[in-house]
């Protein structure tokens, strides 16, 4: 069974920092690629950022292009994602997904503002 469990978010002034983790279980984590989904008051879905099972590829939404990282630790079943120069826009619940199957977890919560 897919577990993951997202941690790091918080409240946080523009401009700031944060790096959100997310601990994988029941499954075997190394093979599979990865997503950052998010959800912003009021809206749909949105896709942040991917990256490959090795961690050797990355992707990002032009949203968070240059100010985000997507990295990944497969020795110890976790990514990451690191988030610089956030805004106000980045308002939202984050959620680490197996890419390609729906989201199975609460989230994090990011807030910025001041």
């Amino acid at each position: 069974e897919v577990h993951v469990v997202e941690s790091g978010g918080g409240l946080v002034q523009p401009g700031g920092s944060l790096r959100l983790s997310c601990a994988a279980s029941g499954f075997t984590f190394a093979n599979y690629a990865m997503s950052w989904v998010r959800q912003a008051p009021g809206k749909g879905l949105e896709w942040v950022s991917g990256i490959s099972s090795s961690g050797y590829s990355t992707t990002y939404a032009d949203s968070v292009k240059g100010r985000f990282t997507n990295s990944r630790d497969n020795d110890n079943n976790t990514l990451y994602l690191q988030m610089n120069n956030l805004k106000p826009e980045d308002t939202a619940v984050y959620y680490c997904v197996r890419t390609g199957t729906p989201i199975q977890s609460q989230g994090t919560q990011v807030t910025v503002s001041s």
